[in-house]
This record gives C-alpha cells, structure tokens and sequence, in this order.
C-alpha cells in the first residue's frame, strides 16, 4: 500500500521496459465450491460461530498487482491474480485506487495502480488493473461462494462518491456490512444470514456520509510493514487505535532499496515462522490477529498457515 523510497521506485519503474498498462486478466477462472453452506464458513465449519474480530483472514498486500495483470516487477507484488487467490483461499485483499489520469478526476477512469499521487502524477502510468473489472469479478466470486466472508482494505485516491458507484456498479454495494464503532462485531454466520458479507475499509479518514467504508485507522490497526528481516518483525502497533480488536499483522519483506521482495517470500511465508509470529502478537494483545497480509502469497504456504491459527483456541 504505502510506498517507501518513492523516488527510487519511479526511476526503476521508468528504466523497466515491461512496465506498461495491463488490463485485467480473466485467463483462470474461480473452482467450484465443495463445501457445504449449512456448516461451513471460509472453510471451516467452527468459524461459522465466531465473530469476525475472532477469525484470521489470509490477505494479499496490493492484491491487483500481479504479473498476471500485466504488473511487472517493481510495480508488482504477487505473481496471479484474483481467481488464483480466491482459489486458493484468500479472502481479503488490499487495493489501491487511482484515476488514470490527475487531469481527468471522472468515475470511468478510476483504476486499481500501485503507488500515490504525492508527485503530481498518477502511478496508473506504471500499470494498471480496470478497477470495475476487478470488483466485478470479485462480487461474480462472493455471490458463488455464499459462506465467505470477504473483506477489502482500499488505500483510496478518488472521490467517495466515484469510489461508491464503481462499487454500486460491480454489484458489491449489495454486499456490504456497516460496523457502528466500539459495537461488538457479529458472527460470520450472522453476517451470512443478513447476507452483509462485504466488509471495506479505507486508508483515509472517517466518511459520515459514506458509512459503509470504515475508517480502517479508527476501526482497526496494523503492525509495521516492509522490514528488511524476518527477525525486525514484531507485534507492536504502528498506527490506528490499538483499543479496537481488529487488526493486521503485515507480513512482507523488504529489499535494501524498500521495493517488495520477491526473492523472500518463501521465507516470510513460511508457515512455521507466519504461526509463530502470529501466536506473539495473540499473547501480547490477547487475540489472534484478524489478517495476515503478504506479498508474494504464492510463495512459502499462507493458507495453511493461517488455516492452523484458525484451528487454536490459544496462542500456547
């Protein structure tokens, strides 16, 4: 989401031949789902019965920008896409929207693209998914899979208002559940049974005339991102309100330049060390953590990972 050394990551973006417009990638296609509805939620049956702050998501850091969509390397952060993602297990992703162009702020050009707009330029020059291709596919994947609770954290650069049509426009506003602040989070079957089973967030401060999208610094909060070292990760809060009981456990690493690794992910996401560090942070804030968020999730076995965090009942 955030960007490090912004101006190192323009001169590298700009020296990558690769490093063109790419348009959503529709090549795989989502599995069928074998679960079964009156027992099962995002996999497995005991989490129907938990809240949603009680439940760790596996989540993907700028989950559009992948080869598979035309995002090349430094721009990217994973190798497939949504449907890979989806069919493996991933059910929260984090996503950064632009308009393609600073000098034409209209809902038609908003797209998904790795970067801010701190510079007077949009990123979406370095690549980009099309933004309501990539939620409509996701809503076409929620209203197939109906005991998945899916979440989206939105590093948000348009107006809320063009933000909320090209939701509307997916089909996801349908979706969406609104948590009033410091109120007790519902189970996932009870959102699955008031069919809200779209939780957003954003990377922006609180909207009342946009109550659907939390404040995810008033909602929720994160550890630190982007250590250089798997041993410089740990469970202290880096910004938001640690009172809250949602919470992200960022889990990428790093190069000597501040760009995402590609080269570690086996080691950030070695299921050992992603169990581990999550069973520190549950100790030291006495809850597992909502989301573990990675770069590279091909790499390395998240969704085990997660999978047996979901299974404790207790950090030891």
């Amino acid at each position: 989401m955030n960007n490090t050394l912004i101006s190192v990551f323009v001169m590298f973006v700009f020296i990558l031949p690769g490093c063109t417009t790419g348009s959503f990638s529709s090549s795989s296609s989502p599995t069928e789902d074998s679960s079964n509805p009156e027992q099962v939620c995002n996999g497995l049956s005991e989490l129907c019965s938990r809240t949603y702050d009680d439940v760790t998501f596996p989540e993907t850091h700028n989950a559009f920008a992948t080869h598979e969509d035309g995002i090349i390397y430094p721009a990217s952060n994973h190798q497939t896409g949504l449907y890979a993602q989806w069919n493996a297990g991933i059910r929260a992703f984090m996503i950064d929207t632009h308009y393609e162009n600073l000098n034409d702020e209209s809902q038609g050009t908003v797209r998904l693209c790795h970067g801010d707009d701190d510079r007077g330029t949009s990123p979406c020059v370095y690549g980009s998914v099309n933004a309501l291709a990539w939620l409509t596919n996701l809503a076409e994947l929620i209203v197939q899979h109906e005991n998945d609770i899916v979440t989206l954290l939105v590093e948000n650069y348009v107006q809320p208002e063009h933000l909320e049509d090209v939701f509307t426009e997916s089909g996801l506003m349908g979706h969406v559940f609104v948590h009033e602040i410091n109120t007790a989070w519902p189970t996932l079957d009870e959102m699955i049974q008031s069919e809200t089973r779209l939780v957003v967030f954003w990377e922006q401060s609180a909207d009342t005339g946009h109550p659907w999208v939390h404040d995810f610094l008033t909602h929720s909060w994160t550890t630190n991102y982007a250590e250089e070292n798997t041993e410089d990760m740990n469970c202290d809060v880096l910004r938001g309100d640690s009172e809250q009981s949602v919470y992200h456990m960022n889990n990428w690493l790093s190069g000597p330049l501040g760009l995402s690794d590609p080269s570690r992910g086996d080691e950030a996401n070695n299921p050992d060390f992603l169990i581990s560090r999550a069973k520190d942070c549950w100790e030291q804030h006495g809850k597992r953590p909502t989301f573990v968020a990675v770069d590279w999730w091909e790499d390395g076995d998240v969704i085990a990972a997660v999978q047996a965090i979901n299974q404790m009942n207790e950090w030891d």
